[in-house]
């Protein structure tokens, strides 16, 4: 009966949090944040291909400008932007120190490594990075995918610290709920190792569908990449500094090279 009455109120009698309970939580922090974006990015997906014209004659836009002609009002809207989209860590923090494993130290995103982190970090970029970009050229050639344009910002001093601060929140909010929030829920629910794989790096694919096919396929392998590499590492810290890297040298690059190179799509 204990057990019983242990269950309906959400607790184990060890102290553990029910499979319903963990279940229902994991729904809920999906459904505000990257959960909520996968459904987004299909309807975006599914609007790019009935639109007339081909997929790569359409441009998916990241990073453009709230308020133009009004920059300190553009700004405001930036840092409000960026500031929002890291509320569900915050809540991922709190879920994990309430279950009494130290936050967000219990998937390895802390202080306790940081050159060690950085550089894994760079490595990991610098593998994905090249590949990743032969990949989306090559993609939109045949068809598959939307012209990304990184960053569409007007040329206002705070435009590049804007943009890191964005490819920082990108990787911060990816990495933490992905991979090492969401491995952990289903490690705790019982998922295989492989089921848990294939879920995190098909929504990792899923959010940027709106990208067209080579984003959804180029994102899911990355994530098969991550989730592999923080097996072996047990820590967060290294992926999301790859994925600021990557992010960063993405939104930068293209703000410095669009319509200075030849081969650099710009929409």
């Amino acid at each position: 009966m204990q057990a019983e009455a242990g269950h309906v109120s959400g607790w184990l009698p060890e102290g553990g949090l029910s499979r319903r309970t963990l279940r229902s939580e994991t729904l809920l922090v999906l459904a505000l944040s990257l959960g909520a974006s996968a459904l987004s990015s299909l309807i975006s997906f599914i609007g790019s291909l009935t639109r007339p014209g081909g997929l790569k004659d359409q441009a998916a836009t990241l990073n453009s400008s709230y308020a133009p002609g009004r920059p300190w009002l553009d700004l405001a809207w930036q840092l409000f932007g960026i500031a929002t989209a890291l509320v569900p860590v915050a809540l991922v923090a709190h879920l994990l120190l309430r279950e009494g494993v130290g936050g967000l130290k219990a998937i390895g995103f802390d202080r306790a490594r940081p050159w060690s982190d950085l550089g894994r970090g760079v490595l990991v970029a610098a593998g994905i990075g090249s590949a990743g970009l032969a990949f989306y050229l090559a993609v939109r050639a045949a068809g598959g995918n939307l012209t990304v344009v990184p960053e569409a910002l007007p040329e206002v001093w705070w435009k590049y610290p804007v943009l890191i601060l964005s490819a920082v929140q990108n990787s911060v909010v990816e990495e933490v709920i992905v991979v090492g929030y969401l491995l952990r829920r289903l490690d705790q629910l019982g998922w295989s190792r492989m089921a848990a794989l294939a879920a995190s790096s098909v929504l990792r694919g899923s959010y940027h569908l709106y990208q067209g096919i080579g984003g959804f396929v180029g994102n899911m392998v990355m994530g098969v990449v991550f989730v592999l590499l923080y097996r072996r590492w047990g820590r967060v810290g290294p992926l999301a500094a790859a994925h600021a890297l990557l992010d960063i040298v993405a939104f930068v690059g293209y703000g410095l090279l669009a319509g200075n190179v030849s081969w650099l799509p710009t929409g």
